[in-house]
């Protein structure tokens, strides 16, 4: 069995059964009501800002193909 390209965080059983009954609860799937509390929790954080900002580190390593250089 091939493995997960991306990790997915086990959460707890009981997370879950709070996540069911608030999605239940605002009529919306639970996926969508876990995107919106994490966002909401994260957006602005430390990891937040190390996600969206560009790795420069990775642009002036020598073997790593820079394609913008190339143009």
């Amino acid at each position: 069995m091939p493995r997960p390209r991306h990790y997915s965080p086990t959460i707890s059983r009981f997370l879950v059964s709070v996540l069911y009954h608030e999605a239940k609860h605002q009529n919306i799937p639970m996926t969508k009501l876990t995107d919106r509390l994490l966002l909401a929790a994260l957006r602005g954080s430390p990891g937040w800002i190390k996600a969206t900002t560009p790795r420069l580190a990775e642009e002036n390593t020598p073997d790593v193909p820079a394609l913008s250089k190339a143009a």
